[in-house]
């Protein structure tokens, strides 16, 4: 399946200077194959190796981190005869083998003609538990869960995405229907790969839903086998309690919904780890709508999404037919499941800093801020038609200059300063 990562890789393999690159991402978003895939496709040879519970590294890294000694490790392990510019070095599960981390210095210094990637899906993980990070030396990308637009590339509708990339919006009015049909499609299979992959192959709702069950299973599973021993109650808690604060009306992270009095201190790190894991997102509140932004972050308030909306699903064991026939779900869970989906394509869009935020007497409310082009974007999401949005038109009385975005399931239209986005085309909105 084609992943729009792919063109950056290509950028960083063309670069005369590149460095050594870092691929993060939550685990089962598709690393793994995309970089099989790109070493397969742009390079001669493809050296492979998984570090999870692979004895040979010890030897082959030991000493001083001596890189061309390594090089040879590698080749032989791998059986690749390694050659600088025509083989891809790429180092899987790298969390499980910190100096594999430690070592890409080294190559960057003394080794820059070599072209080795790493991946890893606890990297976030490994690195705040004390792994020596090589600052400075190193490229880093980050890969999410398929967005939409790759969700309609892995339905063949390449010619669709050709019209919408036009940029004609009158005659993508003319496919509202199909598109939203799409999306509701979209918010039942999500984007993780191998979901999506037996979707498009055979249509099984229930073999969906399954694998679904299955990949949630296994982030529970790294929750007591990875976190630290003290803390996988906590971050049990706090993941359970994800999709229930979405659906309040006020979606604020609240900690006291976990247990009676609780505080930020006692579950900060669960939290922290869930982050770093990959498996949930951020967005923190501003106490003021004006750049920059991070100078206004309260960080005490923020709210919490999870890492992909077809998963959220699966945990609110939400029925097929109320997602894929009926237009409750944009709406469902006080537009919980909207909301999420915004975000996932606000970042897989590399839109990284996302804020919120509400004024004291919440007659001015965003449900994201984010900056582009050294501009403020307010945007509203609505998970229907309803466009009677107050606390919008209150703030943009008070910044008549900034345009605005809503998305919705209206279609695309301008009204005075707020450009109405249907929801299918968020990435739309940030080309």
């Amino acid at each position: 399946m084609k992943r729009k990562i792919y063109n950056k890789l290509v950028e960083w393999k063309n670069q005369k200077q590149h460095k050594p690159l870092i691929l993060n991402g939550v685990r089962q978003c598709g690393k793994t194959f995309i970089l099989k895939e790109f070493g397969k496709k742009e390079f001669a040879s493809l050296a492979y190796v998984s570090c999870d519970r692979n004895e040979s590294l010890q030897a082959i890294y030991a000493g001083d981190f001596n890189v061309f000694r390594i090089i040879q490790g590698l080749s032989a392990l791998t059986g690749v005869d390694i050659i600088p510019g025509k083989t891809l070095i790429f180092l899987d599960e790298v969390q499980a083998f910190p100096q594999a981390l430690e070592a890409l210095k080294y190559f960057c210094e003394n080794a820059p003609e070599y072209h080795i990637v790493v991946a890893g899906s606890l990297l976030g993980v490994a690195l705040h538990a004390g792994v020596s990070f090589p600052v400075g030396k190193v490229q880093t990308l980050r890969l999410f869960p398929m967005d939409f637009e790759e969700f309609l590339m892995a339905l063949g509708e390449d010619q669709l995405l050709k019209l919408m990339h036009n940029h004609d919006y009158e005659l993508m009015n003319a496919f509202h229907e199909k598109l939203k049909d799409y999306l509701r499609q979209y918010y039942y299979v999500g984007g993780m790969p191998e979901v999506v992959k037996h979707y498009v192959e055979n249509k099984l709702l229930n073999q969906v839903r399954t694998i679904q069950n299955e990949i949630l299973s296994n982030y529970a599973g790294d929750f007591s086998k990875h976190a630290p021993t003290q803390e996988v109650p906590r971050i049990d808690m706090v993941w359970q309690s994800i999709l229930g604060q979405l659906s309040k009306e006020n979606k604020k992270f609240v900690y006291g919904v976990l247990k009676k009095g609780g505080r930020a201190k006692e579950f900060e790190l669960a939290i922290q780890w869930l982050i770093d894991a990959g498996l949930i997102y951020k967005t923190t509140k501003v106490t003021k709508p004006e750049l920059p932004l991070k100078f206004y972050e309260e960080i005490s308030a923020f709210k919490l999404y999870l890492c992909d909306c077809g998963l959220m699903g699966a945990m609110a064991d939400t029925d097929a037919k109320n997602v894929l026939i009926s237009d409750t779900v944009f709406t469902e869970y006080k537009g919980a499941f909207t909301e999420q989906y915004v975000l996932q394509q606000l970042l897989a869009s590399n839109i990284n800093n996302i804020y919120y935020y509400s004024s004291d007497t919440s007659r001015m409310e965003m449900d994201f801020i984010i900056p582009q082009k050294g501009a403020l974007v307010p945007i509203e999401v609505k998970g229907g038609t309803s466009t009677k949005a107050t606390s919008l038109h209150n703030y943009l009385k008070q910044h008549q200059d900034i345009p605005a975005v809503r998305f919705s399931m209206l279609p695309y239209r301008k009204q005075e300063n707020i450009t109405n986005m249907p929801l299918y085309g968020v990435f739309l909105s940030l080309e």
